[in-house]
């Protein structure tokens, strides 16, 4: 097995077990709780740990061995996931869910690190591609088999199972070699502030990568806030059923793997710039023809555009990204801009349902895409500049930055 494929088997079985667990977790502590709100805490868990440890995370991450790292975070899930069904009380659960949230929070950005440094410029459009279409299917296909497990077993099989899957990515990772031998040592105050100016002196140096990545990370927060009040508006503004929003679900993960299939299959021959315009204008349009839609045609119509052309948008946003941030750098970078992040998604969140609340759902749920518009024209805008071409090629970077 090529490392490539090696690094593909990794994460998409984890993400496979991460869909599965999604669904037990929310039955089992139901299950356990009988409360709404204890499952609706859930959700407070993840941006929380967020906050806590995004700031200094990637200082961690850059200093590391991250191969280590990844197996580390990898048996440490593993056991924590494996913990959950023998616990019996909120506040263990509650501790214990924040643990996985926080070890989550170093795994990510060591994992762009790593993936970065891997895979060679010329491979990233394909293998983000392909790394797309394995999570459009575990988004299809986790969900479906964590239901039929639930009917023939209980919420503990399939938590049991996301542990497993865990530690069978740890394992595969252990077949794959170390590109840095970075020793870790204490990271102090002093380190974490150095990094932030370093990050810092990065984004204004090199503005247009900082630009195109703001935008990118807007974009996807504003879509998130509204698929946070998703529910809500197709079944009491749209006038929808629950079967009929859980068909809507169904058809958008088939839009998703069929895009990941195209963009797969046509990496080779779709520039960076064609996945990124086609990608950013066609979610738009989905999300607008969400926003006004009336009828049930109308919101499968939308919802196959998201699902299709998120691929697109996702594979060039990722390329553009991890070509255009200095290996070296790339881990505080990306966990200072995911602090930013994540405070912007609860702002959205809490404002779009604080709206809700003022003013017609329609109308938040508009003003939201029709921003959303905005930022995406914005970045097509930039995208298409004549003088930015080298930051779109394939082959080489075209920035200098050393002092990391």
């Amino acid at each position: 097995m090529s490392r490539s494929s090696t690094l593909l088997a990794s994460f998409g079985i984890s993400q496979f077990g991460d869909f599965v667990y999604l669904v037990a977790i929310n039955v089992y502590l139901y299950q356990l709780t009988g409360s709404a709100a204890a499952v609706a805490g859930l959700w407070i868990i993840g941006p929380l740990a967020a906050l806590l440890t995004k700031f200094w995370a990637g200082s961690v991450v850059d200093r590391a061995d991250v191969r280590r790292w990844l197996i580390g975070t990898d048996l440490v899930r593993a056991l924590l996931v494996a913990l959950i069904p023998f616990l019996s009380s909120l506040p263990m659960m509650y501790l214990t869910l924040f643990g996985l949230a926080f070890v989550k929070a170093f795994f990510e950005p060591a994992a762009i690190r790593y993936l970065t440094q891997m895979i060679p410029e010329s491979g990233r459009k394909s293998f983000n591609a392909y790394r797309g279409l394995i999570t459009s299917s575990a988004f299809l296909i986790g969900p479906a088999l964590a239901g039929l497990l639930l009917l023939v077993a209980t919420p503990d099989v399939a938590i049991w199972i996301n542990a497993g899957s865990f530690l069978v990515s740890g394992v595969l990772l252990l077949t794959l070699p170390s590109v840095s031998h970075a020793t870790l040592s204490t990271v102090r105050l002093s380190d974490i502030r150095t990094d932030w100016r370093m990050v810092s002196r990065f984004s204004r140096t090199n503005w247009f990568v900082s630009r195109i990545y703001l935008v990118g990370i807007l974009s996807m927060s504003l879509a998130l806030a509204m698929d946070a009040q998703e529910v809500v508006f197709l079944q009491t503004v749209v006038g929808l059923t629950a079967t009929d929003y859980g068909l809507l679900i169904s058809i958008t993960g088939i839009g998703s793997v069929l895009g990941g299939l195209t963009v797969a299959r046509f990496a080779n021959r779709l520039s960076l710039k064609t996945l990124l315009v086609s990608g950013y204008l066609f979610v738009a349009i989905g999300y607008l023809m969400y926003a006004t839609a009336g009828s049930f045609l109308i919101v499968t119509v939308g919802f196959l555009l998201l699902g299709f052309f998120n691929a697109f948008a996702g594979t060039g946003f990722m390329t553009f990204y991890q070509n255009n941030v200095p290996q070296a750098l790339i881990g505080r970078f990306t966990s200072l801009y995911g602090l930013g992040q994540s405070v912007i998604q609860i702002l959205l969140i809490l404002a779009i349902g604080f709206t809700g609340d003022l003013f017609p759902l329609r109308f938040s749920i508009i003003a939201d895409s029709v921003l959303l518009s905005l930022l995406s024209l914005i970045l097509i805008r930039h995208v298409l500049q004549p003088d930015k071409e080298a930051f779109f090629r394939d082959d080489r970077r075209p920035n200098k930055f050393r002092n990391t």
